[in-house]
């Protein structure tokens, strides 16, 4: 079985939508001939044609229109905003337009369109292109928000996207892009989405996260072993529905819980899935809920930009700090 890294999943699982599905089209900056920035899609333009592999214009709100346009006319389409940094336009077709159809149409219209975007920090970017913003796309009723945590991972949970009746948001973790590789079969097997998935069992700490954090809170969990700490690890996935019912289930059976994301501390994904914590498995508790986040500023420019991403140390010493609770 081939070994693919995560940049690459992405490009098989639009291959294969595109190969079985001619509704599904992909647009954006640069996605044809040179097949994108990452080059998730390169290939796709020599291999399916112009008609549905679409360079657009510099214009990300004229991006998300077309989308939704297209979706609203049967078409499946997958858009690329070129970095999260760069998706602020795109608020308003999304929010007024993509989350709402089905509403404002009485189910008469749906919008199965796909919003793709590398995002997060880690590669040394300049301003804008390092973003963690996904609880701002979270709060929104009608959008999905999905973030995978490695090749199996994107390849599943891109099909399922492009599946979906309803928009998606599909946030890829540029850091982890390259660095992980996994093997793949190109089979038609899409991974469910509102679900979030046991990395590692455990039964001391239960530690939930996504995206490129999985790998720090991967290795916080080796570290914790060596003490004698058994570490469950849980990969959200989806951060809008968050699986808070598996997300309960871990917390109910090891007592401790500590919450890890990249982005900003303050009005984070991580608040909502504690407050969860707090509703639905309060008794269950053994000691408050961590968060181990990135800082409430911008992220820094590339020389400073190691202090600001959450590292394997500061999650240990968040579970110290649960484990010593009494």
């Amino acid at each position: 079985m081939t070994e693919y890294t995560l940049v690459e999943a992405v490009r098989l699982a639009l291959q294969h939508a595109m190969e079985h599905d001619e509704r599904v089209v992909v647009l954006g900056e640069d996605v044809g001939i040179d097949g994108g920035v990452f080059r998730a899609t390169e290939g796709l333009w020599q291999r399916f044609g112009g008609e549905r592999v679409r360079d657009t214009p510099l214009s990300e709100t004229a991006i998300a229109g077309v989308s939704v346009g297209l979706a609203a006319q049967g078409f499946r389409p997958v858009a690329e905003i070129q970095f999260m940094g760069f998706l602020y336009p795109v608020i308003d077709q999304m929010v007024n337009h993509a989350s709402r159809l089905r509403t404002r149409t009485r189910g008469r219209l749906s919008c199965p369109m796909v919003l793709r975007a590398p995002y997060g920090g880690g590669i040394r970017a300049p301003e804008h292109h390092s973003e963690s913003t996904e609880a701002m796309l979270a709060h929104i009723p009608g959008l999905r928000v999905v973030v995978p945590s490695s090749p199996r991972k994107a390849y599943g949970l891109l099909l399922a996207a492009i599946a979906d009746p309803d928009p998606v948001v599909f946030l890829e973790p540029k850091r982890i892009y390259r660095s992980i590789k996994e093997p793949l079969e190109d089979a038609d097997e899409a991974l469910p989405l509102d679900r979030c998935f046991v990395l590692r069992e455990g039964t001391d700490l239960s530690i939930v996260t996504w995206g490129a954090m999985t790998v720090e809170a991967l290795a916080a969990a080796e570290q914790l072993a060596a003490e004698g700490v058994s570490a469950e690890i849980i990969d959200a996935a989806t951060l809008k529905p968050i699986d808070v019912d598996g997300i309960v289930a871990s917390v109910e059976k090891t007592g401790r819980c500590v919450i890890v994301h990249e982005a900003a501390k303050a009005c984070g994904v991580g608040a909502e899935i504690a407050a969860s914590i707090m509703e639905r498995a309060f008794l269950s508790l053994l000691a408050p809920v961590e968060r181990v986040t990135g800082y409430d500023t911008v992220m820094p420019l590339p020389r400073l930009e190691s202090h600001y991403l959450p590292d394997t140390p500061r999650i240990v010493d968040a579970a110290r700090r649960a484990l010593s609770y009494s």
